[in-house]
Formats: C-alpha cells, structure tokens, sequence
C-alpha cells in the first residue's frame, strides 16, 4: 500500500501534546511526518479558536528528529529510537524568496529529510526556485506542489483568500475565459500539465495536491508525470 503522511501542526498542539503525538506515531509504525507550523485559525473555519504555537516548524523538526536518537525534547532518554523520516514545508510564492531559502537551510540543519512546496501556478517560479536552493548549497529532495483548478472562482479564491499562494494573472484569465466556454476543468488540467513540464525539467518531486476531493484528476496528473519520467529516462 501508500504509506501516509502525517501532517503536524504547531498551531494545534501546545508541546506536551506535540511530544506525545510524535510517540503515538512511533508506537503505531507511522514515520513519515510532514512538520508544518500552520495558518493562524483567524483565516480558517473557526476563527475564534486559540492558535497554540509553542513551537515552531523548525524547532517540531528538531522534536522528531530527537526521537530518532532515543531523547526527548528536553534530553530523556526514551529507551528506543525512532526512524521518522520529516518533511518540511517551503511557500516559493513569497516577495522575498533568499529570506525564505535561509529558513529552509535551518530546517535542513536541524534534520529536515525533504522538502514539500505550496502549490505554484508560475513557470518561473521553479526556475528562480532552483537557482536560488543552488546558490544556498541545499540538496535534500525537493517536491514541488501543483494542484488543478476547478474553476474560474476557485482561483480567486485561491489567489485572494488562501495564505502562500498566488497565481498569475495569465492563468486568471485563462480560467476566466475558459469558464465563459464552458471547458474551466480541462483548462485547469492544462495549466497544471503545463506546470508539470517546467518542474521535470528542474526538480525529481512533485506534490499532487487533490481539489475538492477531485481524486480522479490527482489521478490523471499523476499518471501524466509518471510517464513523462519515464520519457525522460529513457531519452538519457
């Protein structure tokens, strides 16, 4: 079968409770971790809720990693170790992209095995992303995040509402005009094979990221990149 990724947020759990999620991991066989510190609730569904941050992303990757050499976070022996492998994450979308590489380098520090993006939805993105993890000597895996859009809507929402994501005003358009004919899915699936292209040509990983439980086009894309690896092998 696949093997799950957890994904586990500072924001929710204060360290005690963190501590103990990462053993009941441990204990339950699951060692992939994506360590991620959150969105404040304030942007979500229940805005009212306490954003607990004790810790954040770079420091939980710390915390994992710990359990691999047998210690608690404060120095406990804990009489067996772990072999969680840990994800980081890494938003490529912001103004200031060497500041950002800079956190990710700490993150690789302190055991970072891997790292996740948030979705992109520009070509450039991942050439201004390589050159930039080059210049920084950084050379764990990197996957990149691509997700279809569904609609000329979803992608206002995504680009005005959601944290770390922006999409360019060519593909705006593009769904825009798509979902005046009536065609916004298969654009949306063409936008995303288009972004695909690029990262093959730069990165090994991509990050499938499914719409609206839209599973069959998480699907087609992944199926859509497996052969193109498979391509590019074989011209080598």
């Amino acid at each position: 079968g696949i093997k799950p990724l957890i994904h586990l947020t500072t924001r929710d759990h204060n360290l005690v409770g963190m501590h103990s999620h990462v053993m009941g991991f441990h204990k339950l066989g699951l060692h992939d971790v994506l360590a991620i510190t959150g969105d404040p609730t304030k942007v979500g569904d229940f805005p009212g809720a306490s954003s607990v941050f004790d810790l954040r992303s770079v420091e939980l990757v710390q915390l994992i990693k710990k359990f691999n050499d047998g210690i608690s976070y404060t120095g406990k022996s804990l009489k067996e170790k772990a072999r969680f492998h840990v994800g980081a994450a890494f938003n490529p979308n912001v103004l200031n992209l060497e500041k950002a590489v800079r956190l990710i380098e700490r993150k690789v520090e302190y055991g970072a095995d891997y790292i996740i993006t948030q979705p992109i939805y520009d070509v450039n993105k991942a050439i201004l992303l390589k050159e930039a993890l080059q210049k920084a000597n950084i050379d764990v895996p990197l996957f990149i995040g691509v997700m279809p859009l569904l609609s000329s809507r979803n992608a206002e929402f995504l680009h005005n509402e959601v944290p770390g994501i922006r999409l360019t005003d060519d593909v705006r358009e593009r769904m825009r005009e798509a979902e005046e004919h009536g065609h916004a899915n298969e654009e949306g699936m063409a936008i995303a094979r288009e972004l695909v292209d690029a990262i093959c040509e730069h990165f090994q990983g991509i990050y499938i990221i499914t719409p609206f439980l839209r599973y069959d086009l998480s699907i087609e894309l992944a199926k859509y990149a497996q052969n193109k690896q498979q391509v590019q092998i074989g011209s080598k």
